[in-house]
């Protein structure tokens, strides 16, 4: 039996690396379709959004059957609860590529960045797909060191976050309100991404050590 358990073990970890590799390709794309104004790249990640959906809901299922059969007691039981909310924060990442691809779609052929704005969300993208390749890495080598890059890198996107919201209260954006709003959304959505991925990291570090901190 212990031998089952496990096993079953393995593939709570398994379908959770599976679920953030998509989510990693999800907000790869999403960053690219918004950055080039890349319609049909945006329209892929639109079209894949479902897989991550009823994957995390494959794996909630599974995982509350565990549960129910086997009552797992210390790291196991934090592994299960972990993977719950690591399912939840996930699919919430997919969700949030998704708002970015649509962005893109909704502006097309026109850019959805203002003007002297480029920059600094080609480096929010860029963070946010290095972050989704740590979640990865995390999840299927569970390395504390992980943990702390992927913190380092959400500090990096708050501060990208906060200079967006300095630009976007400036004269200069006065005369372009719907690039004040894009941009808002847009720098919303990276941060929040950026947020899930932590929230992740801490669920991976509360399984190790017993604690959130």
């Amino acid at each position: 039996m212990r031998e089952v358990f496990q096993q079953e073990l393995r593939e709570v970890q398994e379908r959770l690396v599976k679920i953030a590799e998509l989510v990693e390709a999800a907000i790869e794309n999403a960053t690219a379709a918004f950055g080039n104004s890349d319609v049909a790249l945006a329209e892929q990640v639109l079209d894949g959004a479902d897989e991550i959906d009823v994957l995390a809901a494959q794996l909630d299922q599974l995982t509350i059957d565990i549960l129910a059969r086997q009552q797992p007691v210390a790291s196991d039981l934090r592994l299960m609860v972990g993977a719950l909310r690591m399912s939840a924060s996930l699919e919430r990442m997919g969700d949030l590529a998704q708002h970015i691809a649509q962005l893109a779609r909704y502006r097309y052929p026109e850019s959805a960045i203002p003007k002297g704005l480029k920059k600094i969300f080609v480096r929010m993208g860029a963070l946010d797909v290095e972050m989704a390749s740590k979640i990865v890495e995390l999840l299927g080598t569970q390395d504390p060191r992980v943990i702390e890059e992927v913190r380092d890198l959400d500090d990096d996107l708050d501060e990208l976050h906060a200079k967006v919201f300095e630009k976007v209260l400036s004269d200069k954006l006065a005369a372009n309100p719907m690039g004040a709003v894009d941009a808002t959304l847009a720098s919303r959505y990276h941060e929040r991404f950026g947020d899930h991925a932590v929230s992740i990291a801490k669920q991976v570090q509360f399984f190790l050590h017993g604690t959130l901190d």
